[in-house]
């Protein structure tokens, strides 16, 4: 147990020193004591991608909370759709996944559900992967008392598009520049370095900034997002191949992600 909470505090020591890198100027000491928290709780690890800060709210990360159910030893998780609340002609899915933490376990059930009003266009004919991704990190959440939402489903908590505009939020947007020129000159070499498929990137891009368009992204948001996938491609880059592969069209599959 000692050597346990010795790493989570090394962990912590770590967790602070990339997360002041990556949103320096956005870190209040309440970030960091939740981060310090979350730590320790959870194990998450801030250059492994597990959890993000996103407009001033800590979410967690599919990956983060695939690598905290196999830490904890997860017995299971079972997927399945929910034909009532689905429509493949509408392009509207609904799965239920319940994880079972034990053999011994009953199930945590959670539910995810996608569709063409709260998913990136860029991602249209995948709602199929991103409900089911959905409801396997709500579940997950469930079974290991995980309070923080996850950014995968950020877009099922999008406000209307009229609800947007009318409050006309004054962040600078990235006016299809991707943030501006250093930003984009990073993405591309990211691209080249660790050979992306870049509209697979762009796809991944605008989900993750919880946006239809990266023209609406701002600044902030693609830098972090920037910043993000690097981490991602140096510690993990067949993890991230199938991150990026979910947002295939179906019946496609690309190789590399083994």
């Amino acid at each position: 147990m000692k050597s346990e909470d010795s790493a989570r505090q090394k962990l912590v020591t770590g967790n602070r020193k990339h997360a002041r890198t990556h949103w320096g100027p956005q870190l209040t000491r309440v970030h960091l004591s939740t981060l310090r928290e979350l730590t320790m709780q959870f194990g998450f690890s801030v250059v492994m991608g597990d959890v993000m800060l996103l407009e001033g709210r800590w979410y967690v990360t599919h990956v983060g909370l695939i690598r905290l159910a196999q830490h904890n030893r997860c017995a299971g998780i079972h997927v399945r759709p929910v034909p009532e609340f689905s429509d493949s002609a509408a392009q509207r899915w609904a799965f239920e996944a319940t994880v079972y933490k034990s053999r011994a376990c009953r199930g945590f059930v959670g539910y995810g559900d996608a569709d063409p009003s709260n998913v990136s266009p860029l991602v249209h004919g995948a709602e199929m992967r991103v409900a089911e991704t959905r409801a396997v990190n709500r579940a997950l959440r469930k079974a290991y008392g995980i309070g923080i939402c996850s950014v995968e489903e950020i877009g099922s908590f999008a406000e209307p598009q009229s609800s947007r505009e009318a409050k006309k939020l004054p962040p600078q947007p990235a006016n299809g520049n991707y943030g501006g020129a250093k930003v984009r000159d990073r993405l591309c070499q990211i691209i080249r370095q660790h050979q992306l498929d870049a509209t697979l990137v762009k796809s991944y891009a605008t989900d993750f900034c919880g946006v239809k368009s990266l023209r609406e992204a701002t600044r902030e948001q693609v830098e972090n997002f920037v910043a993000y996938l690097a981490d991602w491609a140096e510690k993990d880059r067949n993890a991230l191949l199938c991150q990026l592969n979910s947002y295939l069209p179906r019946g496609e599959n690309k190789e590399g992600a083994a």
